[in-house]
């Protein structure tokens, strides 16, 4: 296994494409994002797949609730091959940052070297990840969140398996991008209150696969004025015509009044 590999991917074609692709990236619709197949190497991708954990390998948080159900994050990266962690690091480095910066018009990106929220993640058969906007402020850092960079490892995911990354309109009417997270595709984007994204349908893969994932958040100090808004955690959305987030829990919540609804939710901890 090669721990130590040269840079991860070609820094004149970082170059190249940021220049090629800035345009497009800001004027995408329904946000600024850019989609890239191979932009690294199929080996380092591949060693990262081939130590990729099983699910019950390392301490995985794994979400059940109805937003997002059956996905596996880790938690701490010593539990990550050494071949991965060093694939993160040059992602968060300096060099990496500088294609980011100037692809997106982002300036100031800093990376985040605990890994909240990212590292590695991966949905089992049936799992999803409703519609959602990201949390907007990283409390620990005290950073502005800003960026995703998402990197699939699924090898012969097939259509029919569903899990697209699904990017949806800022009044969630329709979704404008769907995109199969099939191996060695990334997918780079703005996060802001209106970036609503996720994959909400329930992953029919066969049994024992997974749709399994890179994914790095980057963060500024500050924000642009049009962007700052109250501190949020994530903020879910229902899709047109979807019965999304409709639980028996909202429905109480709906019809009882606030001080029977408190009560009932005592009884239920």
């Amino acid at each position: 296994m090669r721990i130590n590999p040269s840079y991860v991917v070609d820094l004149n074609r970082l170059d190249e494409l940021a220049l090629r692709s800035a345009a497009a990236y800001a004027a995408a619709s329904p946000f600024p994002h850019v989609i890239v197949d191979n932009l690294f190497s199929e080996e380092d991708l591949g060693l990262i797949l081939k130590d990729y954990p099983d699910t019950n390998a390392i301490d995985w948080f794994t979400s059940t609730n109805e937003t997002s159900k059956k996905k596996l994050t880790t938690r701490d990266e010593l539990q990550l091959s050494p071949f991965t962690r060093n694939f993160i690091y040059q992602l968060n480095s300096s060099p990496f940052l500088k294609f980011l910066e100037k692809l997106t018009g982002i300036k100031g990106l800093i990376p985040d070297p605990h890994l909240f929220g990212g590292g590695l993640h991966q949905t089992v058969q049936g799992g999803f990840l409703k519609i959602h906007a990201d949390f907007n402020h990283y409390e620990y850092l005290n950073l502005d969140r800003r960026l995703n960079l998402l990197i699939y490892l699924n090898k012969d995911w097939k259509e029919e398996y569903g899990g697209h990354l699904e990017l949806w309109s800022k009044d969630m009417s329709r979704c404008e991008q769907k995109v199969l997270p099939v191996f060695n595709r990334v997918v780079i984007f703005n996060t802001t209150d209106f970036a609503y994204h996720g994959h909400p349908e329930p992953l029919t893969c066969p049994p024992g696969w997974s749709r399994k994932s890179v994914a790095l958040y980057y963060y500024t100090n500050g924000r642009p004025a049009e962007e700052i808004s109250e501190s949020h955690s994530t903020l879910y959305q229902r899709r047109a015509g979807k019965m999304d987030l409709i639980t028996p829990k909202w429905v109480l919540r709906k019809l009882l009044p606030p001080i029977v609804f408190d009560i009932w939710r005592s009884f239920k901890k």
